[in-house]
């Protein structure tokens, strides 16, 4: 892996990483592409931290009201929010643990983030079918759409596309579901990152530069996407994304038939 390399699959990855195409998918299929595959998933967590700092960076203000809400009484209507978001947590929490080798195996397979990428986009297209008469978040619409995110480990399905629609077809009101959507990336990228630990730990110290260079354009691209699909869904426009995941999902399909 080169520079170059580095700052294409970064800035990939942050794009694709909160716009609803799949970051995994599109890492997947362009690492076997360029021909600078690594071993295991180390690089992918390293750039994904590049995405958790973007979120932490663009959501600072409802995040330290959040840490204000455990043990400041003014802010004590923020707490049903940490509630969700660890509700939300425990689907994918349960299947990064119990099928840890599952999905690190379909992490080397291009076909499977190809076809992933066309589930990606029906989930998309299912949007359309959203109620009118919104709801508020609830613990129990907060464990489904983190149902979302944890079949969305698998590459190819994506973690904001899965969740936002999930959070829509619930009823909950899109701009909404988005910011909890992104929210709920905090803990999932953090609990992946203690899943692998010990690999980052493990890392050759000829690579820690390159993978820096990855999360540094990663964060720049993902905090870019943010904005993007906040701007997508207030015009209506977010199932729309579906239309790109069919494309390059069928181009992958052709590419490694």
């Amino acid at each position: 892996m080169s520079y170059l390399d580095s700052i294409i699959l970064g800035l990939l990855q942050g794009l694709t990483e909160f716009l609803p195409v799949s970051s995994s998918g599109h890492l997947v299929l362009a690492q076997w592409l360029m021909g600078v595959k690594q071993p295991g998933v180390t690089f992918e967590i390293v750039v994904h931290l590049g995405s958790l700092l973007a979120i932490l960076v663009y959501f600072r203000e409802k995040i330290l009201k959040l840490v204000h809400s455990i043990y400041d009484p003014k802010f004590s209507q923020y707490r049903p929010m940490l509630a969700y978001l660890a509700i939300g947590t425990i689907p994918a929490g349960l299947a990064g643990v119990l099928l840890k080798d599952f999905f690190e195996e379909a992490f080397s397979s291009p076909k499977i983030a190809a076809v992933m990428l066309l589930v990606t986009g029906c989930i998309l297209l299912s949007t359309r079918f959203a109620p009118k008469v919104k709801r508020p978040l609830s613990s129990g619409r907060s464990f489904l759409i983190g149902i979302g995110q944890a079949v969305a480990i698998l590459p190819g399905i994506s973690r904001s596309g899965s969740t936002i629609a999930a959070g829509m077809l619930l009823g909950i009101k899109p701009t909404e579901a988005a910011e909890f959507s992104f929210l709920l990336a905090i803990p999932a990228v953090g609990g992946a990152v203690l899943l692998e630990f010990k690999e980052l730990l493990n890392i050759d110290s000829s690579l820690v530069g390159l993978y820096l260079c990855g999360a540094l354009f990663s964060f720049i691209a993902s905090i870019v996407a943010v904005y993007l699909v906040l701007a997508s869904i207030r015009k209506g426009k977010f199932e729309y994304f579906a239309y790109y995941c069919f494309a390059i999902g069928l181009l992958g399909l052709y590419l490694f038939r």
